[in-house]
Parts: C-alpha cells; sequence; structure tokens
C-alpha cells in the first residue's frame, strides 16, 4: 500500500519491475491521514511528541504484534532489504538552536535546521524521525523482505546541562521500536508482516560503552522493547547475552544480531574473547556452533552488529582477540556468510579481512596478544579520525593481491604457485583469501541522513514461504510481577550477577590491564573450526547465486536544501587563512555544522519539502564497476582506490593484466589530470654534510633521550629542502576522489576533498 501525501513526495526507488498504482480506499486514505499527523505533521519543527512512551517502568504486555500465520493477501519474495542505522532521536532539539558545542541544538541562537543540523556534532530531531519513517512507508515499505536496524537509538551524551538517564535512553529506544512495529505490521496492528532484526549500539546503555555480563537489566529491558522482533526460541540466548538470530527466509537465510559491545575495545565492563568466563568468548562459541548448525542445514547467514570489526595498521575498534577469531570464524565458514553488515562509524565505506592477518599462534596462547600495538579507536569515530582511518584503509589496500577476473582463468593461472612444501597451490580465483564487512552511514546527520536498500539474488526463491508464512502466533508474553519496576538508575541486580560481582569484575579488569606482571588466566584448549570441503562450490559471498547480494541503492536527505537556511556572512570565517589550512583543519571545521554556528537572516524556519534522494547506487556507478557485491569484486574496487599515479604497481603487487596494453587502458580509467600545484624539491647542502643519525651518541639512560631528539633535529636542519611550487595539471586517482565524496555522504565539496591526497 502506497501512503498518499502532498506533503512528502520523493523519488521512488529504483526497481526491477515498475510498481503499478492502484486506487485508494476510504480506510486506506483514514490510515495514511493517521500516519502523517503522528509523522510530520505532528511536530514540524521537531517538537517532542507528547505521546512519546518514556520508559518508566516496564509494563505488562498485552498481546504481542507477530509474525502472520495466514494472510488473505499473498506476499512474495522481493530481493530487497533495508538498512538503517544510528537514529540517535534528541527530543531536546531544537530548529534555530546554536550548534555550538556548548549547546549541542539545545539552546541558544543559530543555524539549527528543522530536520537537522548537517555535518554537525548535533543529534537527530523528531522531526527527522518522523519524516524518515513516512518516507519509508510511502516508498520502501511494501517492497522489501526484511529489516536490519544496527542500533544507537538514543542521543549521544554530549550535554553537560541535560545527561543522560535510564528513561530517556530506553524510551526513545521504545518509541523506535513501536514505530518500526507499527510501520510494518498489517492492518491489525498485531502481526508483523516482515521481520525486524535490531543491534544494541554503544549508546543504548548507560554509561554508554559499558555493558557488563549478562544476564543483566539492561538485556531483560530490551527483552522486552523488542519482544516483537526477537524470536521466541532466541529470548534465552539474548537475555543472557544480547546475541539471537532470525531466519528472515525460513531454512534459507538467517541474520545475525551480533552484540558488538562485548568485543568492543572501549567496553571496560568485560575483557574481550580469550576467557572462557567473559560473554565475548561466549558469543563466539555460540556464534561458532550456530555456523556449524547453518551449514548442515544449507542455511547462509548475514552478520549484523553495531560496533564493526574496524582495524588498521595503527587502530582498531575491537578487542585483539575478538577480531582474530571472528576473522577466522569468517574463513572457515565462508560457504555459509553472505556478508558482514554494521554500523556505529557513520562513514560510508567497507572494509576486507585478509586470512593472511590471522594469528593462529595467538588463539592458540602461543603468541603474547600484549605486544598489539593498535590503539584503540575514538569512542565514536570523529570526522578527524575518520580522515586518518580512510588513508590507513588506502595503504592496507594498497597490499592486496585482486583475484583475475574470469577471462583470466588461463593456463598460468590453472598451473598455480608453488607452496612452501613445493606443492602447488590452487589459484584463488574467487578471493577466497578475503571477506567483507560493509558499513553504512547513519540517519543522524553528522553528514546528510542516508539509509541503504540491498539487493540479493532470489533466483529459485520466488516461491519459498516467507517468515510470515511459516512463524505460528505466540501467546502473549506477560512479565511477571517481580519484573516491574522503576529504572532511572538501574539498581537492580540479577541474582546471577550481583553488584558486588560486577565490581569486583570491573575491579579485575582495571588491575588486569595496569598490572603488567599479573597472570593471566590459562586459555582453554583451542580448536579451529573446519573449513568448507574441498568438493564444496564457493558461497554467495564469492560466486553469483541465489541469496548472493546484488547491488545496493543509497538515498540520502540534502538537508542543506531543505532546511532551507540562510545565514549571515561571518567575517572571522571571512578572515581566515584556508591557503594554509591542512585537511585535519578542514574537517574540524564541520563540528559546527555546515553554516558555522551563524546566525540564520529569517526569524522563522521555512522548510522545503522533505524528501530521500538516490545518491548513488552500485549497479550503474561507472567508477566502482561492481557487478555484484562479491568478495572478488570489492578486493578489486580495494586495489583501484589504492592506486596511485604514475607509480605502477603498489608495493610489488603482481596484477593480473593480460597485456600492457589493458595496463595502459586502466591506468588511463583511474586517473584524471586535474589542477593543481606540484612539490618540486630543492636541496642545498650545508657545509656540515655530517647528518648520519649513526654519527649521533646514544643515549645511557632515558634522561638523554631529549637531548638526542634535539641533536637529531640540529644535524637534519643543516640539509634544507626548499619547495618551489609549479602550477600545472597532475594525476589524480578518480575512485579514491569518488569513495571519499561518497563517504561522507556528499557533504564535502571536490576541492575540500583535494585535501586527503
Amino acid at each position: 500500500m502506497m501512503i498518499a501525501s502532498t506533503l512528502l513526495r520523493s523519488s521512488e526507488p529504483p526497481t526491477k519491475s515498475q510498481r503499478q498504482q492502484h486506487p485508494m480506499s476510504l480506510s486506506q486514505c483514514v490510515l495514511g491521514l493517521a500516519c502523517l499527523w503522528h509523522g510530520v505533521i505532528a511536530s514540524p519543527l521537531g517538537a517532542v511528541p507528547t505521546n512519546i512512551p518514556i520508559a518508566t517502568d516496564l509494563q505488562t504486555a498485552g498481546t504481542v504484534a507477530q509474525p502472520i500465520a495466514n494472510s488473505a493477501a499473498p506476499r512474495k519474495l522481493h530481493g530487497r532489504f533495508l538498512h538503517i542505522t544510528d537514529l540517535h532521536p534528541d527530543q531536546f532539539y531544537k530548529p534555530h538552536s546554536s550548534t555550538d558545542e556548548a549547546d549541542a541544538c539545545h539552546r541558544g541562537k543559530g543555524p539549527a535546521g528543522v530536520y537537522g543540523a548537517e555535518v554537525s556534532d548535533c543529534d537527530t530531531p523528531f522531526a527527522l524521525i518522523n519524516a524518515t519513517f513516512d518516507w519509508i512507508a510511502a516508498n520502501v515499505k511494501d517492497d522489501i523482505d526484511f529489516v536490519i536496524w544496527t542500533g544507537d537509538t538514543a542521543r549521544h551524551d554530549s550535554d553537560e546541562e541535560l545527561p543522560r538517564n535510564a528513561d530517556q535512553v530506553l524510551g526513545t529506544n521504545r518509541w523506535i521500536a513501536d514505530k518500526m512495529a507499527e510501520l510494518f505490521s498489517d492492518s491489525t496492528g498485531r502481526h508483523l508482516q516482515i521481520p525486524i532484526v535490531p543491534t544494541l549500539g554503544n549508546n543504548d546503555i548507560l554509561p554508554h560503552n559499558i555493558l557488563l555480563p549478562g544476564p543483566n537489566p539492561w538485556l531483560q529491558h530490551y527483552t522486552h522493547i523488542w519482544r516483537r522482533f526477537v524470536p521466541e526460541a532466541q529470548r534465552h540466548s539474548f537475555q543472557f547475552g544480547g546475541w539471537f538470530y532470525v531466519e528472515v527466509i525460513p531454512n534459507r537465510l538467517a541474520v545475525f544480531s551480533l552484540n558488538t559491545l562485548y568485543f568492543f575495545d572501549r567496553n571496560a565492563g568485560t575483557d574481550g574473547c580469550a576467557n572462557p568466563s567473559e560473554p565475548g568468548y561466549k558469543q563466539m562459541e555460540w556464534l561458532r556452533i550456530q555456523l556449524q548448525i547453518m551449514r548442515e542445514r544449507g542455511v547462509k547467514a548475514i552478520l549484523t552488529g553495531h560496533v564493526p570489526p574496524a582495524r588498521t595498521e595503527s587502530k582498531k575498534l575491537w578487542d585483539e582477540n575478538c577480531w582474530q577469531k571472528y576473522s577466522l570464524w569468517l574463513r572457515q565458514y565462508r560457504d555459509v556468510v553472505v556478508s558482514g553488515v554494521f554500523g556505529h562509524m557513520n562513514i560510508d565505506h567497507f572494509f576486507i579481512h585478509d586470512e593472511r592477518d590471522i594469528s593462529v599462534g595467538l588463539l592458540t596462547g602461543l603468541a603474547d596478544d600484549s605486544i598489539d600495538a593498535r590503539e584503540a579507536m575514538d569512542d565514536e569515530l570523529s570526522v578527524t579520525g575518520a580522515a586518518d582511518y580512510l588513508q590507513e584503509l588506502r595503504q592496507n589496500w594498497a597490499k592486496l593481491q585482486p583475484p583475475p577476473t574470469d577471462s583470466k582463468t588461463s593456463d598460468k593461472a590453472k598451473k598455480g604457485k608453488k607452496g612452501r612444501k613445493g606443492k602447488k597451490k590452487k589459484p584463488d580465483v574467487w578471493g577466497e583469501r578475503y571477506s567483507l564487512s560493509l558499513v553504512s552511514p547513519s540517519i543522524v546527520p553528522n553528514y546528510y541522513p542516508a539509509l541503504r536498500i540491498v539487493e540479493y539474488n532470489i533466483s529459485g526463491l520466488e516461491d519459498t514461504p516467507l517468515w510470515r508464512d511459516t512463524a505460528k502466533n505466540a501467546m502473549p508474553i506477560e512479565l511477571e510481577q517481580s519484573d516491574r519496576q522503576k529504572h532511572p538508575d538501574l539498581k537492580r541486580r540479577n541474582l546471577s550477577h550481583t553488584e558486588d560481582d560486577e565490581e569486583t569484575d570491573a575491579q579485575k579488569k582495571k588491575g588486569k590491564k595496569s598490572k603488567g606482571g599479573k597472570s593471566k588466566p590459562k586459555k582453554p584448549d583451542f580448536l579451529i573450526p573446519h573449513p568448507p570441503a574441498k568438493s564444496s562450490p564457493p558461497g554467495p559471498a564469492y560466486s553469483p547465486q541465489p541469496l548472493t547480494l546484488t547491488g545496493y541503492t543509497q538515498y540520502f536527505a540534502n538537508l542543506t536544501h531543505i532546511n532551507n537556511i540562510t545565514t549571515e556572512a561571518s567575517p572571522t570565517l571571512l578572515d581566515h587563512d584556508e591557503e594554509e589550512d591542512t585537511w585535519v583543519d578542514w574537517l574540524l571545521r564541520w563540528r559546527k555544522g555546515r553554516h558555522g554556528n551563524k546566525k540564520p537572516i529569517h526569524p522563522e524556519p521555512d522548510p522545503r519539502e522533505f524528501s530521500f534522494e538516490v545518491e548513488y547506487s552500485t549497479f550503474d556507478d561507472k567508477l566502482y564497476k561492481l557487478g555484484d557485491l562479491t568478495v572478488k569484486n570489492y578486493v578489486k574496487l580495494a586495489y583501484r582506490i589504492s592506486k596511485q599515479p604514475n607509480k605502477g604497481k603498489a608495493n610489488n603487487v603482481d596484477i593480473p593484466y593480460e597485456s600492457a596494453a589493458e595496463e595502459e587502458e586502466e591506468e588511463e580509467d583511474l586517473f584524471e589530470n586535474v589542477e593543481g600545484e606540484d612539490d618540486d624539491e630543492e636541496e642545498e647542502e650545508e657545509e656540515d654534510d655530517d647528518d648520519d643519525l649513526s654519527d649521533a651518541e646514544e643515549p645511557t639512560d632515558d634522561s638523554d633521550e631529549e637531548e638526542l631528539e634535539t641533536e637529531t633535529s640540529k644535524k637534519h636542519d643543516k640539509k634544507k629542502k626548499k619547495k618551489k611550487k609549479k602550477k600545472g595539471k597532475k594525476r589524480q586517482n578518480k575512485v579514491w576522489m569518488h569513495f571519499l565524496t561518497h563517504a561522507f555522504v556528499s557533504t564535502a565539496e571536490k576541492e575540500d576533498l583535494k585535501k586527503f591526497t
């Protein structure tokens, strides 16, 4: 059903067959008007709805929305799903308030728009939440098979004058869960038409980032809030640790909701995945067992979570042991796992796991994980951190070995290379050395609000029984009287994990990290899961087949246009010397938003009609050239992004070109000439050419290190370099610039993005 709205028209998602328009009945019109009333119309300026469910008590649930056992209206698979992440609704947001960090769009006068302050640190106004759900109802609802919702459904704790409390965190989560259930239920409101798979975010708890081992009160509350989404058979595992899965296509495809807070390196309440007593260890064992069961049943899996397993040479988001196990599971169950889907980082990108980064020695206890020099990434990846992170990713991608294309499985490739023991290795035609994780941009307008529609292959599955057809109506969920409570501080503790136990655990973790000499518990025997059988064909992540992800369409809302704000000129910005800016300086200026906290000229907001529009689609993107979302294609894309002009082969990696002409053609396809300034270095030697560091005296103790650094600096200063800037054309990687444009959801101008090169 399409909901008509004169206030909310937008481009429809591209579909394989044109959607037909049907006349609306009187009941449909009434329903449409009701949806609009509680949506954009109800709070046009971002005011707090009066009926928001503030979570003050665990209410006794009535009849819970369940899958439909019998439906009069037949529904078939469409081969699409919605990924939505990081909504961060903020009930205190005020239009035309200050975007300054001290005000956080809650106070003062400034350029905060009706639908959000784009490219700022402010959270999401309720007007944007309502408009987003109305747009989904009108354009997406009837064309998808399931929803992946990857967490962070509460505002950040960024305003010292308005600290968060449990009522607010659980209240906005309950509100969004109710909106999800209402949007995707049948006309009675009692039955979900499609499955919704939610995930805990690091801001969905208090304090943020820290979740103690379960069972705990937070997991109990989310068991109630998500009672319509977590299958009855999975509620025990969810109450125990916050993880579960849903067979979104029964007996064919399962979506796993991982509690990545137990993998998150910044969760001080737990300690990774090495110790059997830790929830991270238990979750990894649960995942391994479930993936093995899925393999035996012939079911494929999409792995989802909030915090992605991001990792570069210097930074990481996950505990190293958790990352190692997860990467090993992806490798060994590559015939089962379709892809990983995550949120949290706000930037649109992907990363690739390489089997050569897996350390079995670390997992078996033969290697010391304390030597890992990677630092934890920022709590919420700032734009400055994002820049460093993307640069490091690009450097890592230069080391990838792209698989040969279909036309290059020649006799040379078939012969293979000799391994360490002299045996010939089978060429990795499908790129099975690698695994893939996709990270979607967010609704919160740190850039532009965005959501993603992913398509997958349903060849031969058109008449497969649906989730709603195979599930039976369950009994209404009733919570016992003893489970009701007032929870502003969530003081109640579960009998299986007392308050004293939690304090002791936190102290143990703190002591373990600060006292290097303290012995660690002995690791249990580690068993490596079996890989796919040698006779097994490549899985859907590697070879096009049913359930392979075929592509996605990325949507965004251009808030600069929609908010329609005109601001006064700022002399301070005009006086700013942008020529001497680094890209770090440029990124830091984003914090106050597109308008830099300048005062709006018009006293009252005057927004334009709200709509999401297509930012790009992998189906027709001429630079990405993704025929589908298989790992092989992403490895090739990553390598193309990494290439530098006039550098030839990166890091001596062999590229599967059949001829020099083909390589030259690829060079022309990757690079473009742009106006710029090249730095020509001219060296002027001083009289003292003794600048070899080996001549410096070695320090005798730590106190000499500063003296050595000063002396070394003096020696280098004696060999000066002068840079002369020559105007002219230089070569620039078009795919890298294209990738950056989408990473920041088209909020950055091309001239600004050049500062990354």
